[in-house]
C-alpha cells in the first residue's frame, strides 16, 4: 500500500524480527515546542491548531516575554501535511537552525531561535513527557501552595518589564502585601487552615488580575503584583478591589470562619540607577505605611 497523504503515511518497524507497519496518523506523539533558552525557560507548548501565532502580544497562542520578540513573530501552519514556520515580518527575524528563514518545513529536533534570549526546540513528544516538562517548568517558576510564581522568577521578570517600560516609555506599577495578622491565623486555627487561607486568598487575587499581571509570592505571607502599563492610580485602584474582595471574602476551615484582611502598597516604576531595587523599596515602604497606618488600607508612593 503506497501512502495518499501525510495523514495515511506508514512507518516501519522490526518487532521481533518482523515488520510491523504503524499508521503516523495513530502515534501518539504531538508537536511541540520546547524553549531550551529564554523567559520561558523549560516550558513545552503543544501544537495542536491549523495555525499557531508566536509572538509577545497577550492574544498569541504561544506567549513570549522576549523583548525582541515581535508581537506577531512568527507562525506555525500545516501545509500539505507538513508543520511549517513562517516568519511574520518580525523586526528581528526569526532563525532555523542558525539560517535566517521567511518559510521552512519542521523537522524534529530543529533550533528556532526569536528576539535576543529565545530558543525554541521542535520536538515530538508523548502525554508522559509533556507532563513531566511541564511539572519540571512549574516547580522551577511556581509557589508549590499559592501557584503564583516564586521571588526569583518575580526578579528576573522585573528586569525584563523595566527594560521594556524604558523601551516603550510605558508605566510599570508595581503592589506588595500581606495578611494582617497572619500570625494569628496559625496560633488560634493551625498552620493547616494558614496554608487554606493563603491558597483561597490567592484565587481571589487571580480572579481580579489580567492575564498579562504577574502574581508573585515574595515570602511568607507576602505578596507581589507587577502591573505592566499601568499608571499609579490604576494599580492603586486595582489594590482597593483587592482589599475590599479579600475584606468581604468568607474565609472557613473545618467550619471555622477566619476574618481577613490584607494591607497594600503601591509604587511606580521610575526610570533611574538601580530602578527595580528601589521600585521594590517604595513598595515596601508604602506596605510598612499601610500597616502603620492601621492594617487594611492602601497607601501610595508617590516619591
Amino acid at each position: 500500500m503506497s501512502p495518499s497523504s501525510h495523514d495515511d503515511e506508514w512507518e516501519e518497524r522490526t518487532v521481533v524480527g518482523r515488520i510491523a507497519t504503524v499508521s503516523a496518523s495513530a502515534r501518539r506523539d504531538r508537536a511541540h515546542l520546547l524553549v531550551l533558552g529564554g523567559e520561558s525557560l523549560g516550558q513545552m507548548f503543544r501544537i495542536e491548531l491549523s495555525e499557531t501565532i508566536i509572538g509577545r502580544a497577550a492574544d498569541a497562542t504561544i506567549h513570549l516575554h522576549d523583548e525582541g520578540v515581535s508581537r506577531r513573530h512568527a507562525r506555525i501552519v500545516q501545509k500539505d501535511g507538513e508543520l511549517c514556520i513562517e516568519d511574520l515580518d518580525s523586526a528581528n527575524g526569526t532563525l532555523l537552525n542558525n539560517d535566517p528563514i521567511r518559510s521552512a518545513v519542521l523537522r524534529d529536533g530543529d533550533k528556532i531561535q526569536m528576539g535576543s534570549t529565545t530558543i525554541l526546540k521542535f520536538t515530538y513528544a508523548d502525554e508522559l513527557e509533556e507532563k513531566f516538562q511541564q511539572g519540571m517548568h512549574d516547580a522551577a517558576v511556581y509557589d508549590g501552595l499559592t501557584k503564583a510564581c516564586n521571588k526569583r522568577h518575580f526578579v528576573h521578570r522585573l528586569q525584563i518589564e523595566a527594560s521594556y517600560a524604558k523601551r516603550h516609555g510605558t508605566p510599570l506599577s508595581l503592589l506588595m502585601f500581606d495578611v494582617d495578622h497572619f500570625k494569628q491565623v496559625n496560633d488560634r486555627h493551625g498552620h493547616l487552615a494558614g496554608d487554606h487561607v493563603l491558597e483561597t486568598l490567592a484565587q481571589i487575587v487571580r480572579g481580579t488580575l489580567r492575564a498579562e499581571d504577574l502574581f508573585v509570592r515574595y515570602g511568607g505571607e507576602e505578596f507581589a503584583v507587577l502591573c505592566r502599563g499601568v499608571i499609579l492610580d490604576n494599580a492603586a485602584a486595582l489594590a482597593e478591589r483587592l482589599r475590599e474582595k479579600v475584606q468581604a471574602f468568607v474565609f472557613e476551615h473545618q467550619g471555622q470562619h477566619i476574618p481577613l484582611t490584607i494591607s497594600v502598597g503601591v509604587a511606580p516604576w521610575v526610570d533611574q540607577p538601580d530602578s527595580t531595587t528601589r521600585l521594590i523599596a517604595d513598595a515596601d515602604a508604602a506596605l510598612y505605611d499601610a500597616k502603620d497606618g492601621g492594617r487594611n488600607r492602601v497607601v501610595m508612593h508617590r516619591g
